[in-house]
């Protein structure tokens, strides 16, 4: 797995393991406090960013956070042996009703080619049966599944996204999408008072225009904005790429500017580090 670290297994917060302590140094986080109320988006570009979606699963699972993770990208196995060997048992969070997970690949299978949906369930990724394009099922689940944190002892409700681009690979409209992210945030963000954290991949030389059309306009209505770009001279051993954290403060205070830092970063088995342009192993 790359970019994460090792974490207990049980409910509540603990020390940071060496990569998030560094991570949430500088995003200004901890899991003893947690953030309300925030849309963070999580923007990747010639690089694979999903280091960062393993940083926040953790987080706030770690915060002892109720979590609802959308799942398109990826099986449930495939982030449960990852998170086993850091540390982690997704399996036991999903026992304790603490995360709630869509494995949006076996939703596709079971929707194309299983078994006809019960009547009064249907299934999430709904749209793909062509009966309509908005996304509404899949909002239903998300409320569903995070109505209930009120009731608990958990922090807060969460939404995790991995990742939205595939939702317009499956044929979704940008605009469906973009529905879906605004009545998320209705919910989620100003209801709940809880988080969303999306992960989308961006190529701005490329020519889908509807990907495209998605992030620039979820980049105008996140709080926080993480982009993780591959490196443009090519391949480094000991830089594997860079990372821009942009604070929107404009898009609270009108008279503030965004503040952005900069920096690169080295994957390494169990740990990330960060580091100021110029100032990795291979030139000092």
């Amino acid at each position: 797995m790359r970019g994460a670290a090792a974490l207990p297994a049980r409910r509540g917060p603990s020390a940071p393991p060496a990569m998030f302590a560094e991570l949430n140094e500088l995003l200004g986080a901890s899991p003893e406090r947690p953030d309300a109320g925030k849309f963070t988006l999580l923007r990747d570009s010639r690089t694979d960013g999903s280091f960062l979606v393993h940083h926040f699963l953790s987080f706030y699972l770690r915060a002892g956070c109720k979590v609802c993770f959308v799942a398109l990208l990826q099986s449930f196995s495939h982030y449960s042996i990852v998170a086993q060997k850091l540390g982690v048992s997704l399996a036991a969070a999903k026992e304790r009703g603490q995360l709630v997970f869509l494995e949006g690949l076996q939703s596709c299978l079971d929707l194309l080619f299983g078994e006809k949906e019960q009547p009064g369930q249907p299934s999430p990724l709904q749209f793909l049966s062509g009966s309509s394009c908005e996304l509404r099922a899949l909002f239903d689940f998300v409320r569903a599944s995070l109505s209930a944190a009120g009731g608990d002892s958990w922090k807060g409700p969460v939404l995790l996204v991995d990742d939205l681009s595939v939702l317009l690979s499956l044929g979704a409209t940008p605009v469906a999408v973009l529905d879906f992210i605004h009545y998320c945030r209705v919910w989620v963000c100003c209801q709940l008072k809880g988080n969303i954290v999306v992960l989308v991949h961006s190529n701005e030389d490329s020519e889908d225009e509807e990907n495209e059309l998605v992030v620039n306009s979820l980049c105008h209505h996140s709080d926080l904005i993480l982009w993780a770009e591959g490196l443009a001279t090519g391949f480094c051993k000991d830089v594997h790429g860079q990372i821009k954290i942009i604070k929107r403060l404009s898009l609270r205070q009108a008279a503030e500017q965004d503040l952005v830092q900069v920096y690169q970063y080295k994957i390494q088995d169990r740990n990330v580090t960060f580091f100021a342009r110029g100032l990795s192993a291979a030139v000092l």
